[in-house]
């Protein structure tokens, strides 16, 4: 074979195998974000959008934890991309614990707290002496504590900042109720259904999770109002990358949001 025809061979084969990378590219393109989150919204949330994601080049990949205090510690490992599973003054108190660099995305719906109780009917009607039962998540006390106050239970300090309140910050306690905050937050719902303590706080995540209905069984809820609406968080400096950008706009979006709202029938709200 001539010089010319062996050059034209090799440009020929070379034109085809650009041909077929860039008939591929869209596949290789695609990009694979990795979230950590609890089973209960949050993975279900998660489910819900990730084919909505998958049409935009993300992959994304839900890894789900039982243990919620491992999420972020395994995201500053390099082992996720992302979380979602906790409300702002979770995150502000991991941050000042844990010294971890962290940066809150948005915001996407609210998990109510509620009060669950099988001897009184409102939250108001709790009789002198009763018992309180609370999870030992700290950042949980300033919405028990909210809640308490509404009811004309207890008052509290002047100048307190209820996201940073604890059962120190009670002023007045007209009933003498008992409060015992020593609980691992899952085990909540069991409490409850023992029948141990007057009232329980349950995080409406584990009420789910356990068969409890938050708008059918609980005799007060957390309002919608509330500060405490789960976000998605990233390290510092991943904030921007197109496809967390693409994760928020899915999960804020009105679709989802009402999607949320019929879902799970009011035990969790959009914030949107």
């Amino acid at each position: 074979m001539k010089k010319h025809g062996i050059v034209r061979l090799f440009t020929a084969a070379a034109v085809l195998l650009l041909g077929a990378s860039a008939a591929a590219a869209p596949v290789s393109a695609a990009t694979t974000l990795k979230v950590g989150a609890t089973k209960t919204p949050h993975s279900i949330i998660l489910k819900h959008v990730k084919p909505q994601l998958k049409k935009e080049g993300v992959n994304l990949k839900v890894t789900v934890f039982q243990d919620y205090s491992l999420i972020d510690k395994a995201m500053m490992a390099g082992d996720l991309d992302a979380t979602y599973f906790a409300h702002t003054p979770y995150v502000q108190q991991e941050i000042a614990k844990q010294h971890y660099k962290i940066k809150i995305v948005g915001s996407v719906h609210l998990e109510p707290i509620g009060a669950y109780s099988k001897k009184v009917k409102k939250l108001s009607q709790v009789k002198k002496g009763a018992t309180i039962l609370v999870s030992n998540n700290w950042p949980d006390y300033g919405r028990v504590l909210t809640m308490l106050k509404d009811a004309g239970l207890i008052t509290i300090k002047k100048g307190t900042k209820l996201t940073d309140a604890d059962f120190s910050d009670i002023a007045k306690n007209p009933k003498n109720l008992k409060f015992k905050y020593s609980y691992d937050p899952k085990l909540m719902p069991s409490l409850y259904k023992n029948n141990e303590g007057d009232v329980v706080f349950i995080n409406a995540n584990f009420a789910v999770q356990a068969g409890i209905n938050p708008n059918k069984d609980a005799i007060a809820l957390e309002k919608k109002s509330s500060p405490y609406a789960n976000v998605v968080e990233v390290k510092k400096g991943d904030q921007n990358k197109p496809a967390v950008k693409k994760l928020m706009k899915a999960l804020q979006s009105k679709s989802t949001q009402a999607w949320i709202g019929k879902h799970f029938k009011g035990a969790v709200l959009p914030v949107k």
